[in-house]
C-alpha cells in the first residue's frame, strides 16, 4: 500500500512578515465588513482567516433572517426602541452600544450586500401578495409582521458577494491561516496592539502580521462543555472550527472581558444525549411558528403572552392588543412579559388536556405562502438545514403539502437537556469595549461574536463595519509600533512544541477531558468548592497533559492549538464564576452557596482580566453606555453625514 503523504509544502521553521495599516483576524461576516470599512477609508488592509473566507464563519453556508433592520422603509419601530428593549429585557445585562449600532446601521449593511450581489428581496416575485411581503419594496419579513424589523434574506448569497468585494477593494486575504497570538508593546505606560502572529495550517509557516490597528472578529467560544470525539462536527450550534480563539488570544494579552459567568443549557448538544433540532418543526427558530399536531393529528394550540389561543397562523406573527412588538427571544429562558412571542402551551398543560405524544410539525395545515417560505426558502437558506433537511428529506419523498415531520421532544426542543451540558449562547459574555468598540488595549478593536452579549447576522455585519471604520481612523493617526522579538520567539516555541513529539496525548483526548471537567465543576448549579476544584483540575491538565500533546501534520497542529485556546477560555470562565457571589436570573447563573437572586448590590457588569498571572476584577454600572441615541450621534456625525 502506497504511503500517504501530506499534500502541501513543508514550511516549518520559515517565517513571513506582512505589514499593513489594519489587520482583521477572522473572515466571517463581521471580519469581512470590518475589512471593507477600513479599505473604503483608504487603509491598507489584511484579513486573516483560519478557513476559506468565501464560505467561512457561522453564517458562511447561509442563514434565513436578519434581525433589527429598524431603518428599512417598512419598519414601524425606531432603532432606539428596539435597542432599549434588548437592554430592558435583560435588565441591562446586554450590550446597549452594539445593539444600537445593529439597529441603526443594520439595514445599511443589507443595502451594501445587495450592491455587492447578495439577495435581500423577492426580486422574482415568488411570494407576491403574501402577508409577509411588501409588494412595493419586495422586502420579506419574519417573526413580527406588523412592525417589520426582522427580514427574511437569501443568506447563502452573502459570503461569496463579500469575498468578491474584498478582492475588488484590494484587501489582502490570508486563508488557511490561524491567528494564535496578539502582538503588543507598551507606549507611554499603556499597552498597545501592533498586530498578530499565526501559522499557515497547511504548511506550518509562521506568519507575522504587523499593523497599526488590529480587529478581533472571530467566533465566540464553543466545545467548552460539549464535545463528542466521535461526532466532532456536531459539538453544538456552531461550526467545528469556531471555538473562540479570539477570546483566548485576548485573555493571554490582558484584555478585559465581562459576563463570562453566563452560560445556558446546551440545547444543541451532540454529547450523546440530544439531537440537532432542525430535523423537526420547532416554534422558536427556523420553523417558527410551524403548526404542531399530536399523535392523533389534533392541532396543538399556540398562545399569546396573555394565554389566549391563536386560532390562525397569521395571528402568530402579530403582537397582541396593547403590545407594541415582540422580540424573537432566546437570550434568557423566561423573556419579559412585554417581549414574549407566541408559544405552544406548556408541556404539562398539554398532557392535562389529553394531547398525545409524539408531536409533529404539520406544514400542510399552513397557508401555501407560509409553507413555501418555510420549506423552500428558510430551510433552504440555512446552511444547517439545506442539505440534511431540505435536500435529504425531499430526495426521500417528503412533501410538506402532504406529510408531517416528527418532533423528538416537546415543542421546539429535541430532547430533555441536562443543566450541566452548557454553552455560551443567547447573548453570551465576551470582550468589554467602549463606544468605538475599542478594547482596553489601545489599537485593538472587537466586533461580532467577540464582543459581549452578541447577537445574529445583522449584529455581526453592523458592528464589524463600525469597528472597521473606527480602527481605520486610529490607524491613520499613529505610526507603526515596534515588537519585541522575544514575543515572537516565545509564541513560535509554544506553537511548534506538539510537532516535536511522536507519542502522548491527542487534541481530541484533551478536549473531551476539558468538556467533562466543565460539566462536572461548572454546570447548571455552581459553588466555590466545585469551581475551585475545576480550576485545580484544569491546571493539572496544563501541567501534566499539555506537555504530552502530539500531532502528525499542520492541520492536526491547528486542532491542538484550538484545544489549548479552549483550556484558556475554560479557566477564564471558572474564574469569572468565582467573582460573582450571587445568583442571577438574567445571567442564567445559579450558585448553591449564594442563592440570592439578582441582589441590587451585584446588579452590574463584573469584568475580568489577567495581569502577570493575577486575576484582576472590575465593576462597571449596567448603564455605562448612557443614552444610546445621543451617545451614538455624538460620535458618528461623519457616518450620519453620508461618509459611509
Amino acid at each position: 500500500m502506497e504511503e500517504l503523504k501530506w499534500p502541501y509544502a513543508n514550511e516549518f521553521g520559515q517565517e513571513e512578515t506582512v505589514t499593513s495599516d489594519v489587520v482583521v483576524l477572522g473572515g466571517g461576516l463581521a471580519g469581512c465588513f470590518a475589512a471593507i470599512a477600513a479599505a473604503r477609508r483608504g487603509q491598507k488592509v489584511v484579513l486573516v482567516e483560519k478557513g476559506a473566507t468565501k464560505r467561512s464563519g457561522s453564517a458562511g453556508t447561509g442563514f434565513d433572517h436578519w434581525e433589527s433592520a429598524c431603518t428599512n422603509p417598512c419598519s414601524q419601530v425606531t432603532p432606539k426602541e428596539i435597542a432599549e428593549a434588548y437592554v430592558d429585557e435583560q435588565d441591562h445585562y446586554s450590550n446597549g452600544i452594539a445593539h444600537y449600532i445593529e439597529c441603526r446601521e443594520g439595514y445599511d449593511r443589507m443595502l451594501d450586500l445587495e450592491s455587492f450581489g447578495g439577495k435581500i428581496r423577492d426580486t422574482d416575485d415568488e411570494f407576491k401578495g403574501a402577508e409577509f411581503r411588501d409588494d412595493e419594496t419586495k422586502l420579506m419579513f419574519a417573526y413580527d409582521y406588523k412592525n417589520r424589523f426582522t427580514l427574511r434574506v437569501w443568506g447563502s448569497t452573502f459570503k461569496p458577494a463579500l469575498y468578491n468585494e474584498l478582492k475588488r477593494l484590494g484587501v489582502k486575504i490570508y486563508d488557511h491561516t490561524e491567528a494564535t497570538g496578539l502582538l503588543t508593546t507598551v507606549e507611554n505606560g499603556k499597552k498597545r496592539g501592533i498586530g498578530a502572529i499565526g501559522m499557515n495550517s497547511r504548511t506550518g509557516k509562521i506568519m507575522i502580521f504587523r499593523a497599526k490597528a488590529t480587529l478581533l472578529t472571530m467566533s465566540r467560544p464553543a466545545r467548552v462543555w460539549l464535545f463528542n470525539p466521535d461526532l466532532v462536527g456536531l459539538c453544538e450550534f456552531r461550526p467545528m472550527q469556531s471555538i473562540g480563539s479570539g477570546h483566548a488570544m485576548g485573555w493571554r494579552a490582558g484584555m478585559e472581558f465581562t459576563m463570562m459567568e453566563k452560560s445556558v443549557k446546551g440545547e444543541f448538544s451532540a454529547a450523546g444525549r440530544s439531537f440537532p433540532p432542525y430535523s423537526a418543526g420547532n416554534n422558536h427558530n427556523t420553523w417558527y411558528a410551524a403548526t404542531m399536531v399530536d399523535a392523533r393529528g389534533v392541532e396543538i394550540p399556540y398562545l399569546d403572552r396573555d394565554g389566549n389561543v391563536l386560532k390562525t397562523v397569521s395571528e402568530r406573527y402579530y403582537p397582541v392588543k396593547g403590545q407594541k412588538f415582540f422580540l424573537k427571544g432566546g437570550v434568557i429562558d423566561e423573556p419579559k412579559y412585554e417581549y414574549r412571542g407566541p408559544e405552544t402551551m406548556p408541556f404539562d398543560e398539554l398532557m392535562k388536556r389529553g394531547y398525545q405524544l409524539p408531536f409533529y410539525a404539520d406544514l400542510s395545515r399552513m397557508p401555501e405562502d407560509e409553507r413555501r417560505v418555510i420549506w423552500g426558502m428558510m430551510v433552504g437558506e440555512e446552511g444547517k438545514t439545506k442539505i440534511p433537511v431540505l435536500q435529504y428529506y425531499t430526495e426521500k419523498g417528503f412533501d410538506p403539502a402532504k406529510h408531517a415531520l416528527q418532533s423528538y421532544g416537546t415543542g421546539w426542543q429535541s430532547a430533555a437537556f441536562l443543566s450541566q451540558e452548557r454553552q455560551l449562547f443567547g447573548a453570551p459574555g465576551g470582550i468589554m469595549h467602549d463606544w468605538d468598540l475599542k478594547t482596553n488595549i489601545d489599537g485593538i478593536y472587537a466586533a461580532g461574536d467577540q464582543v459581549f452579549a452578541s447577537d445574529c447576522a445583522g449584529f455581526a455585519c453592523s458592528t464589524g463595519y463600525y469597528a472597521g471604520r473606527k480602527a481605520a481612523a486610529y490607524a491613520a493617526s499613529v505610526e507603526p509600533g515596534e515588537v519585541e522579538r522575544k514575543q515572537i520567539d516565545d509564541e513560535i516555541e509554544r506553537l511548534y512544541a506538539p510537532m516535536y513529539r511522536t507519542e502522548g496525548v491527542t487534541w481530541k483526548e484533551l478536549n473531551f477531558a476539558i468538556s467533562k471537567a466543565m460539566q462536572n465543576y461548572c454546570g447548571g448549579i455552581k459553588c466555590d468548592d466545585l469551581l475551585k476544584e475545576g480550576l485545580d483540575l484544569l491546571r493539572s491538565y496544563r501541567e501534566e497533559i499539555v506537555p504530552q500533546l502530539y500531532c502528525f501534520n499542520p492541520h492536526d497542529l491547528m486542532r491542538t492549538h484550538e484545544v489549548l485556546d479552549i483550556l484558556d477560555v475554560s479557566e477564564m470562565i471558572l474564574n469569572a464564576c468565582l467573582l460573582r457571589k450571587s445568583s442571577s436570573k438574567q445571567l442564567c447563573f445559579q450558585r448553591s452557596d449564594y442563592p440570592e437572586m439578582d441582589p441590587p448590590a451585584d446588579h452590574h457588569f463584573i469584568t475580568i482580566r489577567q495581569e502577570n498571572g493575577q486575576i484582576i476584577r472590575g465593576d462597571i454600572p449596567g448603564d455605562y453606555f448612557g443614552d444610546l441615541e445621543t451617545e451614538y450621534e455624538k460620535r458618528n456625525q461623519d457616518y450620519i453625514g453620508g461618509n459611509k
